[in-house]
């Protein structure tokens, strides 16, 4: 007999890891893979399948599972919800183009930081900037400038509940000295980050002016290879302050 999943918030849980599980997937995922990645029985997977497959969340191809025709239209509805609307996708162009380099669109919100637009391909996938949640946004540029536009305690509460952690030996880590770098932050109205999320890569950031249609506070910002950003720096702050204040 197959064994039901459990009932309440453990079930709404499993179901939204087997989610998670086949967007991280480069393709389709087989329900025993599934199965072995969370660690729960096939039997199991397969409850959890059923009610994602039936409202399109996901699909069965002959290969495993794929995400489905409902996901698009949930990205469109956040699209929409963050402000992520043509105006948002022309600014970012805007900057590719100016810079040369990729720009990303990030929001705060409900005590979450996350990349919600870049000018980033489809096709690429990972790398310290990635459009998604930010757990490591104390350490990015647009972490940086979105933190300092909280209030202390939505900071405070922030900070405590995912903490400094060291991410490369530039990452900072002591709390005083990351309010200080946000004093700097707001003092400059623009945030900088080098190398300490990876010391590959550096990120500069600026506030967009007021909030998204949910209420959230958005930040600009563009990444670049460290090695060019002491020659960049003045040019790439330039061009994200003046697309800020026309935005």
């Amino acid at each position: 007999m197959s064994a039901a999943p459990a009932n309440g918030p453990l079930s709404v849980d499993r179901a939204l890891d087997v989610l998670d599980a086949v967007a991280g997937s480069a393709g389709p995922v087989p329900a025993k893979a599934l199965a072995r990645r969370l660690g729960c029985s096939l039997s199991t997977v397969y409850n959890l399948l059923g009610p994602l497959t039936a409202r399109g969340h996901v699909r069965r191809t002959g290969g495993g599972y794929v995400l489905g025709h409902r996901v698009p239209a949930l990205y469109r509805a956040f699209q929409r919800q963050t402000g992520i609307e043509e105006d948002a996708r022309e600014l970012l162009r805007h900057v590719r183009r100016a810079t040369g380099t990729h720009a990303y669109l990030s929001a705060v919100g409900q005590g979450r930081i996350a990349v919600v637009d870049s000018t980033l391909p489809v096709s690429a996938a990972g790398g310290p900037f990635a459009v998604g949640p930010d757990h490591g946004a104390h350490a990015t540029a647009h972490g940086k400038v979105l933190l300092a536009a909280l209030n202390r305690p939505a900071r405070r509460r922030y900070l405590d509940a995912h903490g400094l952690p060291r991410l490369t030996d530039r990452t900072i880590t002591s709390p005083e000295r990351f309010e200080a770098e946000l004093v700097r932050v707001r003092r400059e109205g623009l945030a900088v980050s080098v190398g300490e999320t990876d010391p590959a890569h550096t990120c500069l950031a600026v506030r967009l002016p007021g909030e998204g249609p949910d209420g959230s506070l958005r930040a600009l910002s563009v990444s670049l290879p460290t090695a060019d950003y002491p020659a960049r720096r003045g040019e790439l702050a330039s061009v994200l302050t003046r697309a800020a204040a026309g935005s």
